[in-house]
């Protein structure tokens, strides 16, 4: 009999204890197969309410649903074996009570099998944090630009160049890490905001927009692969995903059109008896 081997996720500690180590690489997630392409090497996959936007064609993050995030952490779930899964708790979900968060929370770990929930972390947050975190679930925070609050942030904007944001900013990190997060989320900030919040808490931060100051860094997976025209100024596009994808398409009309596929090889034969 074969000995078979058993891949163990990371664990939220295990992310707590990288502060200061090596850097904490991060990606979005939404579905099986790109989970499973990606959890080779990734240490933290995001469920991100940024699937409202990059899969499902809204606007902003705001129209995310509870079960949207559900059905998309199940997929991750499924996809993934080594990466520590992180599910978003989308807009609404959270926010009004302690009771409220851990409902939503809970349902979600529950239902998913997912590591750890994150939420966006407004100076309301610690609270909500620390009351999740003492009912056993892991909790990622989110400073800086919070999308969920663009409407009265006033758009997609980097924050964070005036003093009275910086010390919003840091203020809350900072209580959100004395809450209970295992890690942060610094978001849309400059260098020298993201430099600070670093050296002011003893939990990762992982920096999207942030500059290479931070811990780790996290990236929307779509935005990367470049699937899009347009991306936020942050972004790197490691590839020409949108270009593949129409010189393939391209090809496959081309060829149906011509009658060249399917050709011979992607034919069944029938068979006589």
């Amino acid at each position: 009999m074969s000995a078979q081997t058993s891949v163990k996720r990371i664990t939220a500690p295990q992310i707590t204890e990288r502060k200061n180590g090596k850097p904490i690489v991060c990606l979005t997630a939404y579905d099986a197969p790109t989970a499973n392409i990606l959890d080779e090497f990734c240490d933290i996959l995001l469920v991100g309410d940024s699937v409202g936007m990059v899969v499902h064609g809204f606007t902003t993050t705001v129209g995310v649903t509870l079960d949207m995030m559900i059905l998309h952490g199940q997929a991750v779930m499924r996809g993934s074996q080594k990466a520590l899964v992180v599910v978003d708790l989308p807009f609404g979900s959270y926010e009004d009570s302690v009771e409220t968060a851990f409902r939503s929370a809970s349902r979600v770990m529950m239902e998913t099998g997912c590591n750890a929930v994150k939420l966006e972390s407004g100076s309301y947050a610690a609270e909500t944090i620390s009351y999740l975190v003492e009912r056993g679930i892991p909790v990622m925070s989110h400073v800086g630009l919070r999308p969920q609050s663009m409407n009265v942030l006033g758009g997609f904007r980097a924050r964070g160049r005036r003093k009275v944001v910086e010390d919003e900013i840091i203020a809350n990190a900072i209580a959100a890490a004395n809450a209970g997060s295992f890690a942060v989320v610094v978001e849309g900030t400059s260098a020298e905001i993201a430099e600070k919040v670093t050296k002011s808490v003893k939990i990762p931060t992982i920096g999207i927009g942030a500059s290479e100051k931070c811990d780790g860094q996290i990236l929307v997976t779509p935005d990367m692969l470049g699937q899009f025209d347009r991306v936020p100024k942050f972004v790197k596009k490691f590839a020409d995903m949108k270009g593949l994808v129409e010189g393939a398409v391209k090809d496959y009309a081309e060829q149906v059109g011509n009658r060249t596929f399917p050709a011979e090889e992607n034919t069944y034969k029938f068979k006589h008896k």
